[in-house]
């Protein structure tokens, strides 16, 4: 038996991205893939780094690759080493030029293709030694993938409450109303909170922070359980306002939105609300432990002067 007071395994970064790579995608092809290496050499690697540690990480089958509960805890491990090992690079890269490298950036779906465009040349153009890499989710993955130290920084609409995270308020985005062109909310001179109670309201899939703050808008305590509407969950903005194109609904649109081509389509009117509490808030979030806060600021102040008039700016 193997003494518990003597290690001699040599555990690496390499290793430890092996495992963290089988174990997400379920698949020793895929991982390998993923790690630009061949599967032989990578299920090689990790057999050898079982053998080492006198543990078995995966219980492989033809069928699935299973994590062992002592490889749950081991992949924890790894995730933490991985996290303090970036972070060491960081650190260097920050002493040298904080404006320099990547800058991964995610952003909620509903956000990204109307704001980023804005951005990015200007981006490039003020700071050309920075790289942005991009990557488009709902709230809940960008927080875990935040957490996870996968991204460094993430645009969201909701408020974050956690010890970890801090924010830099951007900007408030007001919502408008988008409604068929022969709707009888076309008649009204105004939009108020009253006119909104009773329409019949379309709304995104659930798991987008979007639903639940045009539900808020809109005083609905629950989203129809019941009817067509009920029925009509789209996945994207532009499937939504598809539906109000074809005439199966009403939805509220945050401002930025309206700039894109989506808007020109026959048979929707967008109106503004008569509602200055009718906005979302979007603000970068990021981990208070993150070194490089210049190339945060730095891309904060570049989208800030790239809003246009329908949001209201933020300093």
């Amino acid at each position: 038996m193997r003494s518990f007071f003597r290690y001699d395994a040599s555990v690496n970064l390499r290793d430890l991205k092996y495992i963290l790579a089988v174990a997400e995608t379920r698949h020793f092809g895929r991982a390998a893939s993923r790690c630009f290496v061949s599967q032989p050499t990578l299920s090689g690697q990790i057999k050898k780094l079982e053998d080492e540690l006198d543990v078995v990480i995966f219980e492989r089958t033809n069928r699935s690759v299973d994590v062992t509960p002592v490889g749950e805890i081991i992949l924890n491990h790894a995730r933490l080493a991985l996290e303090q090992a970036g972070m060491i690079e960081q650190v260097a890269r920050a002493h040298q030029d904080p404006l320099a490298g990547s800058l991964r950036i995610g952003a909620i779906p509903t956000l990204s293709p109307y704001l980023m465009p804005l951005v990015l040349v200007p981006l490039k153009h003020a700071y050309p030694k920075m790289r942005l890499v991009l990557s488009e989710e709902i709230t809940d993955s960008l927080l875990l993938r935040l957490a996870h130290h996968e991204i460094d920084a993430a645009l969201l609409a909701t408020p974050v409450d956690a010890s970890d995270f801090d924010a830099l308020p951007l900007f408030d985005e007001p919502f408008w109303l988008a409604h068929p062109t022969h709707h009888p909310l076309n008649e009204l001179a105004t939009i108020t909170a009253l006119d909104l109670e009773n329409i019949d309201l379309l709304l995104l899939a659930d798991g987008h922070c979007l639903t639940h703050q045009v539900m808020d808008v809109c005083h609905l305590a629950e989203r129809p359980t019941q009817g067509e509407m009920a029925d009509l969950r789209a996945a994207s903005l532009e499937t939504l306002l598809q539906l109000v194109a074809a005439g199966f609904g009403c939805t509220l649109v945050p401002a930025l939105a309206i700039r894109s081509g989506c808007m020109t389509e026959n048979g929707i009117v967008i109106r503004p609300l008569d509602m200055p509490e009718a906005c979302r808030r979007i603000s970068l979030v990021y981990r208070r432990s993150f070194p490089r806060q210049r190339a945060l600021d730095a891309f904060a102040g570049v989208v800030r002067t790239q809003l246009p008039q329908t949001v209201n700016c933020l300093d």
